[in-house]
């Protein structure tokens, strides 16, 4: 699979770019379309992607004529671009910086869905672009890459000056799986492997490769922890999601959302390394409790965010190894133990912690708020704040809603945590 890549100058690194703050309009010279000057009813619009940012404090969403950006806390639009000339199926943010990776999507003719645009929004140009053969199934922005995801192929390209660093293969891959950390001192991506329900796991910084064999079947969805020490991985039967150590691949977790097949549409891990949040076509958002702790740490206090060494004087692929443990304190299936092997498996597993049942039946992404809240925006155009109890569980409680795009969604284009 070739691609061609070209680039003007003025990609400049995160650290020097202007932040998405207030609301404003294309400008008409911008080489994407011209803006609509007499504004587009909601109505008419249909939303095709939505997206998290880096740390999840706001979202991108695609629409059928541009797209628009979203603070979380509060929750408000910040950021809109409004085109004739059609939409993006893919918004990819960088932080909250200007920089975007856009894929079209819906009516759009200036840009089909084979070509990533990298726009400066600042300077309301596109300071490089890629092509392919074959349709763009993801993209992911980091703080030194970016990602292209094939069917079958998996690019990675240095941020800085776009000069392609990597190419994996993969299984076919049409809903473009991929992870990247974002920690500042790791570089980690995750995607599926050559084998059915096997996860591939690149550190770049340690030149390290690790194959984990995750599930039996067809993998459905993944998240990673920021600084990409652990893994979370569901398959297409979505009855359990297992946590694992990306160092060396072992299963560290596993949990069970539920007894039937489902489709998991997101996986979410909080930064403090302490939950985990799942959503799914069953319509609720269910919360598990992690066992995994830093090594040394007390259980009984609070866990911050599990930090991993600088990368500079890593010379051993294990050296990371110690910094993950599972807790073996309190567990949800401890009082089964003595009856393993006469139970069925599922009496064992490990259930939600807390949970939360959606209005709508239709497409979330989940992701951590602040202290014990869990967001969730939806292909509907709505979005929701819960708080859930940290002690008890149980049913979490509804904070907020807005709907932030009145209008009905169209076929499922890109859903990206």
């Amino acid at each position: 699979m070739s691609s061609q890549v070209s680039t003007s100058r003025g990609l400049h690194p995160p650290g020097n770019i202007m932040t998405f703050e207030s609301p404003h309009r294309w400008p008409v010279s911008a080489p994407t379309g011209q803006a609509d000057a007499g504004g587009n009813d909601d109505q008419e619009v249909r939303l095709l992607s939505v997206s998290w940012n880096q740390d999840c404090g706001c979202f991108a969403a695609g629409t059928s004529n541009g797209f628009r950006i979203f603070n979380c806390d509060p929750f408000k639009e910040t950021f809109r671009r409004d085109l004739k000339s059609g939409g993006f199926g893919i918004v990819e943010m960088l932080f909250r910086c200007n920089i975007l990776a856009l894929v079209g999507g819906g009516s759009n003719v200036a840009y089909p869905s084979n070509k990533v645009m990298i726009w400066d929004d600042h300077k309301s140009r596109c300071i490089g672009e890629f092509a392919f053969r074959a349709d763009v199934r993801a993209v992911k922005l980091g703080k030194d890459n970016i990602v292209i995801v094939l069917e079958t192929k998996i690019y990675v390209y240095k941020l800085s000056d776009l000069k392609m660093l990597h190419q994996i293969d993969t299984q076919p891959n049409p809903r473009g799986l991929c992870c990247l950390s974002h920690h500042s001192n790791t570089s980690v991506l995750a995607c599926p492997g050559l084998r059915q329900g096997h996860v591939r796991v690149e550190h770049f910084g340690l030149n390290l490769t690790k194959m984990i064999a995750a599930h039996d079947s067809h993998i459905a969805c993944m998240a990673l922890t920021m600084d990409g020490l652990l893994l979370a991985t569901a398959s297409m039967k979505g009855t359990l999601i297992r946590i694992f150590n990306t160092m060396d691949g072992s299963l560290l977790q596993e949990v069970r959302r539920g007894l039937d097949k489902a489709e998991i549409y997101s996986i979410a891990l909080s930064p403090n390394v302490q939950w985990l949040a799942v959503s799914s076509d069953k319509g609720t958002v269910h919360i598990f409790s992690l066992k995994v702790r830093v090594a040394g740490e007390d259980s009984g206090h609070d866990i911050r965010t599990l930090e991993a060494p600088r990368m500079d004087h890593q010379n051993s692929s294990t050296s990371m190894d110690p910094l993950i443990q599972t807790n073996t304190g309190s567990n949800a299936s401890s009082s089964l133990s003595f009856m393993k092997g006469i139970l069925p498996r599922y009496f064992s597993s490990e259930w939600s912690f807390a949970q939360f049942h959606l209005p709508e039946v239709t497409r979330y992404i989940v992701a951590f708020g602040a202290q014990n809240t869990v967001m969730m925006v939806g292909l509907d155009g709505s979005f929701y704040r819960c708080i859930f109890d940290q002690v008890n569980g149980g049913q979490m409680s509804q904070k907020e809603y807005s709907r932030f795009l009145k209008a009905d969604y169209a076929p499922l284009r890109t859903l990206s945590a």
